[in-house]
């Protein structure tokens, strides 16, 4: 519980949905509904269900599904061809080079593969470097030799491609069948790159191409039409992308298996046998254009896979829950992703079909009806066991079914193998352990994986071919880039008092030795503990009196309220109780356990219907051995619930606001989101405003976004009577496709917005964008973790942003990912070297954690905020609140 202790940009010839490296998960081969749920049934079997659909339970067969919306998903391949010749077709998931219109960016469509015009760059990228910067580039710090992740590009591609429209007659929407259908004709076409729509080589071809195939699964004769549609150059910003395309299409040669959209090494899988699991260890590539050189980012990954099939989970939950199996088996399964050995795809499961099994037949393209049963056997050589077993159903995605697939896909449970790791399990301490043995690489083993990976890509010939053709060539080595170590802050206590916070960033010893910066005055507060905990309370609350005053935090013995159970409306009948007759200032509820059910309660009773600041601890912490330490956090979490301070650091800057924003989904409501902005309200950034604004998922959040800061800015001249002279924002939770939208719509609306307080005197604002969630890992001397304030400004940067990363924290296990940073509008005056000192610093003063973070902390505060109210409250929190950091 929060109380205690303790991507390349989109391209148009498609339209569809890629990962960072440009590829696109593969289209699926058919399979049509079955005679279940949604369809007629054989009055032999059961009445059905009604999981996903609404129909009658019953229909006459006119009553079937249109075919548009039959399941012809991906669980079957009905025909075609799979191979991967090296010149003829791309791994089964790569992506066409989107030059053409379409409708992700919102050009009108031509056609399909159509060439709207060649550019420089892309509509959507947005060029943040302002182009006044003189350099982006700091200079205080210490200077450091450092390693990334990266391999640069020795020499690439520099000829014109020319890309290509092909069509099929009769039409073949199967992407792996279209494939199949061009790889006879490679002789006549040469090198070239296919994704199933649009076909690129190096060689121009005849104005209008015609070539004929035989469909393997059918013996129909198809014409292929090829036409040119448009070509690239070299400096085209789609250029690159063709080199993702080329790279995904390499991996598929080093015998890795492809799950989801991405490449893992089965062969080499490690079997954790004592937690039934396994872990298949991968790689992610992606190749953009850096500061002076084209870079490779290459980052080790890794697969959870169960070893349990879904059939597997399936008995567990009849022999666990023998009345209501059902339900157990809905609740374990639904929402999981699971692994189709037989034709390597992943699948999202949405609901389970009990009325249809394996028995239950469909219809085949052409009519014929067929069993599961038999498909599978006579498909893919796979016998069927359990002939009885529920379907499982997975619904298609939108971009799917737009691609001619059926809207469900059926699933037999004992083919699928169950992937990642549950809530109960990240729960479970051994199991942790054993996957973070694994998971954290550090940084001599990483690069000596990294350096293996090198060495496959440089020694399989296929690959070799591949590369060579194209006239790619990669360096055997990773790239080496300079970096600068900030000194590290000083931590500023009560009294003046001032503590360096070392090379690890941590002060939490000297914390027994200091006052805190600011105290609120705890006189009346009231403790809830349940009666067999009653016991254990007197001692905690002597330990936390004891360490507050050693703090300089005075608190008043509380008023202890005893209760019979633990049940959630308990308390909830107490708080009130205790409301309504005298007036507190804190509220402490002991709980046994962290049920999220009344834990969800107690804060939505306190933070909305009677607005209290609370602070939830759990029972078996009362006679924890390190019960000081833990009395310690408790009673720096208290203060800051009533307005104190702990600590803070040197800000030379006045007249200073520091934001943060963070939005999160709310648990309850599909579709619903919340945002939380936190500000801070003086020069010490020691005192915060925030506030919280619910909207739905495709709703603008450029209004709420404008709108709390307005409200942030009055709170800021209320306390100081000035407005703040500068403003700097930290924006977390956008994805590098987000970013034109929020320059475009957030930066734009709420300048204009400020504009009402600052009349015509500039507004001086700095929006800056946070990424924690990087591929790009750094290391020095090739065997550490560069020590926290470590600051990269070049090299692996981007040319067209004004971006930095900085490694805010020391990392003793795996290898540390720094945080990376973009401002995208600036005209606060502060040089780089000031913008990353001042962003440091602001990872000190979360007061949840006596060290530092991977985030500044408003921006830490917000995302504390909106996970508590996604999570917890599904309601906005009351205004009497917004001055406090109740939600720690």
């Amino acid at each position: 519980m929060s109380d205690q202790a303790g991507r390349a940009p989109r391209g148009r010839a498609r339209g569809r949905a890629r990962d960072q490296t440009g590829a696109r998960p593969a289209a699926a081969a058919p399979l049509p509904v079955p005679q279940g749920a949604w369809a007629h049934r054989p009055a032999t079997q059961p009445t059905p269900a009604q999981p996903l659909a609404q129909p009658s339970t019953r229909r006459p067969p006119s009553a079937a599904l249109p075919q548009s919306h039959q399941t012809v998903g991906r669980a079957a391949q009905l025909s075609g061809a799979r191979g991967d010749g090296s010149h003829s077709d791309l791994s089964a998931t790569a992506q066409t080079i989107n030059i053409g219109a379409g409708g992700d960016n919102g050009g009108a469509v031509i056609g399909r593969g159509a060439l709207r015009g060649r550019r420089q760059l892309p509509p959507n990228l947005l060029i943040t470097r302002p182009t006044g910067l003189v350099t982006k580039q700091g200079t205080f710090g210490r200077h450091l030799k450092l390693t990334a992740n990266y391999f640069k590009l020795l020499s690439t591609t520099d000829w014109c491609l020319y890309q290509y429209r092909v069509d099929f007659a009769p039409d073949e929407e199967r992407t792996m069948v279209r494939k199949g259908l061009l790889r006879p004709h490679k002789d006549t076409l040469g090198p070239y790159i296919f994704d199933g729509t649009v076909l690129y080589t190096s060689n121009r071809l005849p104005e209008k191409m015609e070539l004929f195939s035989t469909r393997v699964s059918d013996e129909a004769h198809i014409r292929v039409s090829i036409k040119e549609v448009g070509d690239l150059v070299r400096g085209d910003y789609h250029y690159l992308q063709f080199f993702n395309i080329i790279m995904r299409k390499c991996l598929g040669h080093l015998n890795l298996q492809l799950v989801g959209r991405d490449y893992y090494d089965a062969q080499s899988k490690i079997e954790l046998r004592d937690i039934n699991l396994e872990l298949w260890p991968g790689y992610l590539t992606s190749i953009r254009q850096h500061e002076k050189d084209i870079l490779m980012c290459s980052e080790i990954s890794h697969k959870v896979m169960r070893q349990q099939t879904l059939y597997d989970i399936l008995e567990d939950c009849r022999r666990n829950s023998r009345q209501d199996y059902q339900k157990s088996f809905s609740l374990a399964v639904i929402g999981q992703v699971v692994l189709t050995g037989y034709n390597n795809n992943t699948y999202r499961i949405d609901d389970i079909d009990y009325a249809v099994n394996p028995q239950s037949t469909f219809q085949l393209r052409n009519g014929e009806s067929i069993s599961y049963l038999d498909y599978y056997k006579n498909k893919y050589q796979i016998r069927i066991r359990q002939p009885t077993q529920p379907m499982l159903v997975s619904r298609t995605k939108p971009r799917e079914r737009r691609a001619g697939l059926g809207e469900l896909v059926y699933l037999v449970p004992e083919l699928c193998r169950a992937t990642g790791i549950t809530d109960d399990m990240r729960a479970q301490w051994p199991v942790m352990k054993a996957l973070s043995e694994h998971m954290r690489v550090g940084p001599e083993s990483r690069i000596q994986k990294l350096l293996a990976f090198n060495r496959r890509l440089r020694t399989e010939p296929r690959v070799v071919e591949d590369l060579k053709e194209w006239n790619l060539n990669l360096h055997n080595d990773l790239v080496q880039i300079p970096g600068r170590q900030l000194p590290p802050e000083k931590i500023v206590f009560g009294r003046d008092q001032k503590v360096d916070a070392g090379q690890d960033a941590d002060w939490t010893r000297e914390l027994r030795n200091v006052k805190m910066l600011s105290c609120g005055k705890l006189d009346n507060w009231a403790l809830i503990v349940p009666s067999r905990a009653k016991r254990d309370v007197d001692n905690f609350v002597s330990t936390l009196l004891q360490v507050g005053g050693k703090l300089g935090f005075q608190m008043a013995q509380p008023r202890i309220h005893e209760i019979s159970d633990d049940r959630g409306q308990t308390y909830l009948d107490v708080i009130e109780n205790i409301l309504s007759k005298v007036s507190v200032k804190l509220i402490f509820c002991v709980v046994p356990n962290n049920r999220p059910e009344r834990y969800s309660a107690i804060k939505k009773k306190c933070c909305t219907d009677r607005p209290i600041p609370t602070q939830v601890f759990l029972a078996k912490n009362l006679t924890n051995k390190g019960l000081a330490s833990i009395a310690t956090k408790v009673a720096i979490q208290m203060n800051c619930k009533i307005g104190g301070a702990p600590w803070t650091v040197e800000i030379p800057l006045s007249g200073l606001m520091i934001a943060g924003f963070d939005v999160c989904h709310d648990t309850s409501s599909k579709g619903r989101d919340y945002g939380a902005l936190v500000a801070s309200l003086d020069r010490s950034c020691s005192q915060y405003f925030s506030a919280v604004s619910a909207h739905s998922s495709g709703e603008e959040l450029s209004n709420d976004l404008s709108a709390n800061m307005c409200k942030a800015l009055y709170a800021y001249r209320e306390k100081n009577q000035s407005l703040p002279q500068r403003i700097v924002i930290y924006r977390d939770g956008v994805g590098e496709g987000q970013i034109p939208y929020v320059y475009e719509h957030e930066v734009t609306l709420l300048r204009q917005r400020l504009t009402q307080f600052y009349g015509n005197s500039e507004v001086k604002l700095a929006f800056i964008i946070v990424t924690k969630r990087l591929n790009t890992r750094l290391f020095m001397g090739n065997k550490y973790n560069p020590p926290p304030g470590t600051v990269v400004d070049d090299v692996i940067t981007s040319p067209e942003k004004y971006d930095f990363f900085i490694v805010p924290q020391s990392v003793r296990q795996g290898s540390v990912s720094p945080t990376a940073f973009n401002v995208i509008s600036d005209n606060v005056g502060l040089d780089a070297d000031k913008i990353q000192r001042l962003t440091y610093k602001m990872t000190h003063i979360y007061y949840n954690w006596s060290g530092t973070v991977r985030v500044p902390a408003p921006c830490q505060y917000a995302h504390k905020l909106a996970f508590l109210v996604a999570q917890s409250l599904h309601r906005l929190p009351d205004a009497a609140l917004q001055n406090l950091l109740y939600f720690l």
